[in-house]
């Protein structure tokens, strides 16, 4: 069952990462893959929270850089740590390789998994904005196979991992949030 599933895997990686190579996708993707693309955006989005967000904005952006705190060091230090795949780039012939292959191991994608914690933080507060966030982490998560460096499986995990860690922050910040930090007006 296990090599059915690897066989289905590296199937899903090589379609994508070469049967649906384009020279838009080749210019494009890479730039979508690139973390540090995204850091004048996030840093916007931290401000608006904050000025214009009121409390429900603060709490979010709170939310969200707990998340990540939390997301991305369980993810590369533990999860990826104790997984040990290696990137496709290192381990499959042939691979349309846009960017660096990438110091660690695979599975599941860090790019993933911070991405869909801070989906379900965003989403939880401004559910009516939570699809703009969605599509960036898909968009995201499918660049990381379609450059090379990451099998389907990894950026799929990475999103369930995501979420569950994105919750979990919610669950908790949420119970403290109400038990500490409720305000008159808000318990009516």
């Amino acid at each position: 069952m296990i090599e059915f599933l690897y066989h289905v895997d590296v199937s899903l990686f090589y379609f994508i990462n070469h049967t649906l190579s384009n020279g838009l996708f080749d210019m494009v993707m890479p730039a979508i893959t690139t973390v540090k693309h995204y850091y004048p955006l996030y840093a916007l989005l931290f401000i608006v929270l904050l000025w214009k967000g009121g409390s429900r904005g603060r709490w979010c952006a709170l939310f969200l850089v707990i998340a990540v705190a939390i997301s991305d060091p369980v993810n590369s230090r533990l999860l990826k740590e104790e997984a040990g795949r290696e990137r496709p780039c290192r381990e499959l012939k042939d691979v349309n390789l846009l960017v660096n292959c990438g110091g660690g191991k695979s599975f599941p994608s860090s790019h993933a998994v911070n991405n869909f914690a801070g989906l379900i933080v965003f989403a939880w507060f401004f559910r009516r904005w939570g699809w703009i966030w969605l599509l960036m982490a898909i968009s995201i998560s499918f660049s990381r196979v379609y450059v090379g460096v990451h099998y389907p499986s990894d950026v799929l995990g990475g999103a369930v991992v995501g979420m569950i860690l994105g919750g979990f922050v919610l669950f908790v910040g949420n119970k403290a949030r109400f038990k500490y930090f409720r305000s008159k007006d808000e318990t009516g």
